[in-house]
């Protein structure tokens, strides 16, 4: 629920930096630029490199279980899925049964994306890992959980 103020003088000034939103967006969007960055490098997105997670390590087939897995719609999955399939990294194909349903696979080519490209993913975890304590991480991580409970996760883009 939204407060309606009528006068600016009654309201207590917002101190975007002391905000918890804004230091948890600030955060994030170092952890993805750094990311980005590394994967620029293979030719990859955040999005193509989680795509690329789902099938080679989660043995995900279905785009809709990509979608899923991923946290986006389904839309941005096929979108991806045509532009990784144009690029060599994923071959589709007809699904068992009644051939309405798709299925995805990785080429070598992906293959050997997901492996160039683990390293930089988990120096980049480790980065930010470094910088807390084991108890620490637990907790933040328990704490970032609570602030999302009961909140729709899916993300209509990354």
């Amino acid at each position: 629920m939204w407060l309606t103020v009528t006068t600016m003088s009654a309201v207590t000034p917002y101190n975007l930096h002391a905000s918890l939103g804004y230091q948890l967006s600030l955060a994030a969007r170092i952890q993805e630029r750094r990311l980005e960055e590394g994967l620029k490098t293979l030719g990859l997105t955040r999005i193509t490199w989680c795509v690329l997670l789902a099938i080679g390590n989660e043995n995900l087939r279905q785009p809709s279980d990509i979608a899923g897995f991923v946290g986006i719609d389904r839309t941005a999955v096929s979108r991806a899925l045509r532009q990784m399939e144009t690029g060599g990294l994923v071959a589709r194909g007809t699904g068992a049964g009644d051939g309405r349903t798709r299925t995805v696979v990785l080429t070598q080519s992906g293959r050997q994306l997901l492996v160039k490209g683990t390293p930089m993913a988990l120096e980049n975890n480790a980065i930010l890992e470094t910088r807390l304590s084991p108890a620490d991480r637990k907790c933040f991580i328990a704490l970032l959980q609570r602030t999302y409970a009961g909140e729709d996760v899916s993300l209509g883009h990354l």
